[in-house]
């Protein structure tokens, strides 16, 4: 749906897409006696707290399902027992899930043995915590390079390794450091380095800068957004924060009591929430900090000018605002040379104050 009368952007050509790096399909994770039984019963529809009366079962995960294509940074974001941590610690099999399937590259990681998990854990995935779990004993070389280690490296190959992944991570100069003697953002670039070192095609991070304080952690989100820019991996990221989800995602999936509920760009999660409670979630959310060109453009009028500015759809309106209010015609938004729409001041000024498109 639209919201404060914004037009919904048209969907994007249909170009065929990548194979997914991850599936998720029909998964479930339920806590109880007979969880099992829970799934594929007329109980599965019950409202947590009936379920939990009726049978003494939890939910945390309900028949959640989406697809993660190569090189995405894909968010799953919501309140505090929604759901979205079981979800990650599941599609890692940190737990194992009541019902459904995880496909990592087209390859079922329901279907793998011990030795196989063992093994994508150590070449095609890796994760990062909020608790860095770092060797007190060790020095960051050693804690970047402990994953290498482990899975056989040679001593030459792992120490060049680490000392590549701690010059891309910015920890250059502190390789001999214990990790009592750096502070909390400096730990977490070690716990980022060795997830890195393995070079795995997918990471997943657990809020893993909730217990950073603000400006660090504002710097780590930096610093994964330059990493991602540089390395390309594809990334599931978990968070509470919304402002976090909206600078990181390429696509946002927001759960509320184990299901996924809507999954979009960040300017469609604010422009066009699915329901009242992303609607909740995006209220304080400055629109024209999200949302693109694409929102408010609108037909030329009869007589209207058309040698105003030339824009892409894809520019956020906030940067903008500077180019619209200095011109003496409506800007042009424009895709391959050709005219999408105009969008003048008056049209920033109904997106701002909040009011219905005329």
């Amino acid at each position: 749906m639209s919201t404060s009368g914004l037009i919904t952007p048209a969907a994007a050509s249909g170009s065929s897409s990548p194979s997914p790096a991850v599936s998720v399909r029909g998964l479930w994770k339920v806590f109880g006696p007979k969880a099992s039984s829970i799934v594929g019963s007329a109980d599965e529809e019950l409202s947590p707290a009936e379920l939990k009366d009726k049978t003494g079962c939890v939910a945390a995960v309900r028949d959640v399902s989406f697809d993660v294509a190569p090189g995405e940074v894909f968010v799953v974001m919501g309140l505090s027992g929604s759901g979205k941590s079981t979800l990650v610690r599941c599609i890692t099999r940190l737990i194992e899930p009541t019902a459904g399937d995880i496909l990592i590259e087209g390859d079922s990681l329901i279907a793998a043995d011990d030795k196989q998990l063992r093994e994508l854990r150590r070449h095609r995935f890796s994760m990062v915590f909020q608790h860095f779990g770092l060797l007190p004993h060790r020095r960051v070389a050693e804690n970047v390079a402990y994953g290498l280690e482990i899975r056989g490296d040679d001593k030459a190959s792992r120490q060049a390794r680490a000392q590549e992944v701690i010059e891309l991570v910015g920890l250059t100069g502190f390789e001999n450091s214990f990790p009592d003697q750096l502070s909390g953002g400096m730990q977490q670039r070690v716990g980022l380095a060795r997830a890195l070192a393995g070079d795995p095609d997918i990471m997943f991070f657990d809020e893993p800068f909730s217990a950073l304080d603000p400006l660090i952690r504002r710097d780590m989100q930096d610093e994964v957004m330059r990493l991602h820019n540089e390395v390309g991996k594809t990334m599931i990221f978990i968070t509470h924060d919304l402002s976090e989800a909206l600078r990181l995602g390429d696509r946002i999936a927001i759960m509320q009591n184990g299901r996924i509920v809507q999954v979009g760009r960040p300017d469609e999660l604010v422009g066009a929430p699915a329901d009242e409670y992303v609607a909740d979630f995006t209220r304080d959310i400055p629109r024209s900090h999200v949302l693109t060109m694409r929102w408010i453009m609108r037909p030329p009028r009869p007589g209207e000018a058309l040698d105003g500015p030339e824009l892409s759809p894809d520019l956020i309106i906030r940067d903008s605002i500077h180019a619209i209010s200095q011109a003496s015609a409506p800007a042009r938004i424009v895709s391959e040379g050709q005219l999408l729409g105009l969008v003048d001041r008056d049209d920033l000024l109904v997106l701002i104050a909040g009011k219905p498109n005329a």
